[in-house]
């Protein structure tokens, strides 16, 4: 489900009074987000109007996903919720969300977000799981450069883990994860596969990984995948307050 994700946007770091994560997790970078892309409007997974421009003031560590991904997504999810009860362990939780934005707003609604959010219970209060005109998610996601397209299923065709039902297509997507900081500038990003430390996703999402999903999750690719510790050193960059797995 891997795509390339642009880096053009990127520029030199700008300064700041700690040492940006070594380039060995990822990259750096110090770029504006526009209030055009920062208040599209999204929806979280109480059905509530909300945006990227409501988290001004945190950090905000932003993944691309989809509820009905197999392969990497239910890994992301696992990794940021495990770096969220971190910051709440840590007491920086208030400064600190997390964003899973998805790259299938046709099937992601909020009551399929909820779900999800019930497999990690109890879900930290500081990470979101959010939806939204297909616009929208459109436009954020070209914003940072990620990419996603609709392609056919699988056969067999897998099984839905919230319906029951087969599925009809996949959304092919890159995996990344985003790190803005509070002032909404974007500062590094993480293009690499999540490496749970062998911590599998909640049930069903685990047993709906596929072959790949299951070697991802077992047999992570050295140099090519990030942990909890690495994502939690760009956490602590960019607030000034050291959190520890």
């Amino acid at each position: 489900m891997v795509a390339g994700i642009s880096l053009s946007c990127a520029s030199a770091c700008g300064s700041s009074a700690r040492t940006a994560p070594a380039a060995s997790i990822g990259t750096a970078i110090n770029v504006a987000v526009p209030q055009s892309i920062l208040t599209l409007p999204l929806i979280d997974a109480r059905g509530k109007a909300t945006s990227l421009a409501a988290y001004r003031g945190k950090v905000v560590v932003l993944g691309d996903s989809l509820s009905l991904c197999q392969e990497v997504c239910p890994l992301l999810g696992a990794n940021l919720v495990q770096m969220a009860r971190a910051t709440a362990r840590a007491g920086t939780a208030q400064g600190v969300q997390f964003v899973q934005l998805t790259v299938d707003p046709g099937r992601d609604s909020p009551a399929r977000l909820s779900a999800y959010r019930e497999l990690f219970r109890p879900a930290p209060a500081n990470w979101s799981t959010l939806t939204g005109p297909a616009s929208s998610i459109k436009e954020i996601w070209h914003f940072f450069g990620v990419a996603y397209s609709r392609v056919p299923e699988g056969s067999p065709a897998a099984v839905d883990w919230w319906t029951g039902k087969k599925l009809t297509y996949d959304v092919q997507h890159s995996d990344v994860v985003l790190f803005l900081d509070a002032r909404q500038r974007e500062r590094f990003i993480i293009d690499a596969t999540p490496n749970t430390g062998g911590q599998a996703p909640p049930e069903p999402l685990a047993t709906f990984l596929s072959d790949e999903g299951r070697k991802n999750l077992t047999q992570p690719e050295a140099g090519a995948s990030w942990t909890v510790a690495d994502g939690l050193r760009v956490v602590s960059w960019l607030t000034g307050k050291t959190v520890q797995p």
